[in-house]
């Protein structure tokens, strides 16, 4: 199928026609010409007022369902959501039953979807079922297509694990992803401990179980950093950046974290994070009202500390927006605030509210789900630009939409119902493509 995208603004800070209004020709997916006024020559033609086009969004965490849970997330269901929310290529986490542990699971989750625009990537267990005890076949794994390695929703809680994975992955120039939580300070938490967990008389989950985790992991990277010499510099000369990272830091979510992550970049050390875009949404007073839609971990920190995260994302600190996608039955949502799961469905919703509260240039925020977590993961770079394959999501940040109903096999989102910026239009990737999602 021929497609000309007609009169839409390029966004893409690593292309030549960057903040430039042309036309796009689409041809055997790949884009062919670039121009002004182009002649459409049997084209489907797609325009619309205030169009924008910036090579496709990538969200580098989805918790995975399926296999095991596919009555709240499916391999098919979950690509519909994120081509609606404007992703074309998505990771997910190992999370599943079985969990992604072995070549077999693996195989079955990447398997691809003929006619489907997005592209599932898959990060792979660090230890067997993710229990913190036994190491997976990482070598054998990252062979198989592993793009990453993490225990996803479980915390890495032993420091030797967690040095010897960096050991392990160094060779294999291949990135490990943790997000800090010390369990022990954290157990039976419900919500950031503060005021609002005080008068509400929920037990509270402080910032510090966040930061002293992360620490630990800081200084155990800067040891395996130095045991085993200079970092992979990478060699994609569109990336804009050099040394790749080694250590992922996913969902900062308080003011030290973030100053301890820019400490650690200023001192050369091989590390990225990112945060959920649902994170600068609210703080934790918005739990006031007992809404489980409102029970994420971590959980919505103070006001100072989504202050400091959008300071982090303003001077480049936080790499990475994600949307931390995650489906729950109704029948785990719709009980008491104890018992709730925690997390939310959020692809749909990631970009509105990235645009909506964190204060950065439409061209900062596709940096930071386009380039960034491509370079991260080692992905094939994408760029606008001739003779390049089709890989773009075509959007209109001006655009008000209604959240009124989500694709997803669960409905566990704060947002339903709401009235937010920035539609997605469609999204293009090589020979699929899906419009009016």
């Amino acid at each position: 199928m021929n497609t000309l995208l007609r009169a839409v603004k390029i966004v893409d800070k690593h292309s030549p026609w960057n903040g430039q209004v042309r036309d796009v020709l689409l041809q055997g997916g790949r884009i062919v010409r670039i121009g002004e006024a182009l002649d459409a020559d049997g084209a489907e033609i797609r325009e619309g007022k205030g169009w924008c086009v910036s090579p496709g969004w990538m969200d580098m965490r989805i918790a995975s369902r399926d296999p095991g849970y596919e009555h709240e997330e499916d391999l098919d269901s979950v690509r519909r959501v994120a081509a609606r929310g404007g992703f074309t290529e998505i990771m997910l986490l190992p999370n599943s039953k079985p969990v992604v542990d072995a070549k077999d699971t693996l195989n079955y989750v990447r398997q691809p979807r003929p006619g489907q625009p997005v592209r599932v990537h898959v990060a792979a267990a660090v230890t067997r079922k993710a229990e913190g005890v036994d190491f997976t076949e990482m070598i054998d794994l990252h062979h198989a297509g592993a793009v990453a390695f993490t225990d996803g929703e479980v915390p890495i809680q032993n420091a030797d694990i967690l040095l010897k994975a960096l050991l392990y992955l160094r060779p294999l120039d291949s990135l490990l992803i943790n997000r800090p939580e010390d369990r022990q300070l954290t157990l039976f938490g419900q919500m950031n401990e503060g005021i609002t967990s005080t008068l509400l008389g929920l037990k509270g989950m402080p910032a510090l179980g966040e930061e002293m985790m992360l620490s630990r992991d800081l200084k155990l990277l800067a040891y395996a950093t130095e045991k085993v010499g200079p970092v992979n510099q990478g060699n994609d000369e569109n990336s804009g950046r050099n040394a790749l990272p080694q250590l992922h830091v996913s969902l900062v979510s308080t003011a030290r974290a973030v100053s301890l992550i820019r400490e650690a970049k200023a001192q050369g050390l091989p590390v990225s994070c990112d945060v959920a875009a649902h994170q600068l949404a609210y703080d934790d007073s918005a739990l006031m009202n007992f809404d489980t839609n409102l029970k994420v971990n971590p959980p919505f920190r103070s006001p100072a500390d989504i202050a400091a995260l959008r300071e982090g994302l303003a001077d480049g600190t936080i790499d990475i927006f994600v949307s931390d996608h995650s489906p729950h039955a109704e029948e785990n949502k719709n009980v008491e605030f104890d018992q709730a799961d925690f997390g939310i469905t959020a692809l749909e919703t990631a970009f509105s509210l990235a645009l909506m509260h964190s204060g950065l240039t439409i061209e900062d925020i596709v940096e930071k789900i386009t380039a960034n977590p491509r370079r991260i993961l080692r992905l094939p770079h994408v760029i606008i630009s001739e003779n390049q394959p089709a890989n773009l999501t075509i959007f209109s940040p001006d655009e008000e939409w209604t959240f009124d109903k989500s694709l997803s096999k669960s409905r566990n989102s704060p947002f339903l119902g709401s009235k937010l910026p920035g539609r997605v239009i469609g999204v293009v990737n090589e020979d699929a493509q899906l419009w009016g999602t």
